[in-house]
């Protein structure tokens, strides 16, 4: 997957609500590409909630196959890349309907995804050097609450390009709970 050039901003709601994929305004040319990876007034005019970032993250990763999650936190979240490419899969961890919900989708520099808190969020790096940003209007706090969810659980049927048995994952990632055992995000 290339990145695509010249697209407009424009939102594509998914299967989750609240979770938003976004095509966002490449400009390139022979020395490399440039775009707005946060722009308050028109993200907020095309319908991105007013997500008021308090806090700048970047998780670089260096491998093909690392792989990050299923993490729900108590804060929305907007993510993009700064290089390289991504599998992500997100998983409704709320309260409700859509509990257990997945959504799967590869990203790359000219995309970015509003993850509402209490969806859980994960990715597998395919390519190297991958550099994954976000932005979050919470701070964090080692008291947060989250919730987690096992990469492997055959419940929400997450298909890792790369299989997880051949995937660097941290151990603390193999150990969280399936579905059946999670106390779901409250609303």
């Amino acid at each position: 997957m290339a990145i695509t050039f010249g697209k407009p901003l424009v939102p594509h709601s998914t299967s989750i609500p609240g979770l938003v994929v976004w095509d966002l305004p490449v400009h390139g040319d022979s020395r490399g590409w440039f775009k707005e990876n946060w722009q308050r007034e028109k993200m907020v005019a095309a319908g991105l909630p007013d997500l008021g970032p308090v806090q700048n993250n970047i998780s670089f990763n260096d491998a093909v196959g690392t792989t990050r999650g299923i993490h729900a936190e108590p804060w929305d979240k907007f993510i993009s890349l700064a290089t390289g490419r991504i599998f992500g899969a997100w998983v409704d961890l709320r309260e409700g309907p859509t509990f257990g919900s997945t959504f799967t989708a590869e990203l790359d520099p000219s995309m970015a995804i509003f993850v509402p808190r209490g969806v859980g969020n994960s990715y597998q790096t395919l390519e190297p050097n991958t550099a994954y940003t976000y932005l979050v209007n919470e701070h964090w706090s080692p008291d947060a609450t989250y919730t987690f969810l096992n990469l492997a659980d055959p419940s929400v049927g997450i298909e890792w390009p790369i299989p997880l048995a051949e995937a660097a994952l941290s151990d603390k990632d193999l150990t969280h709970p399936f579905l059946t055992a999670v106390t779901p995000f409250p609303s």
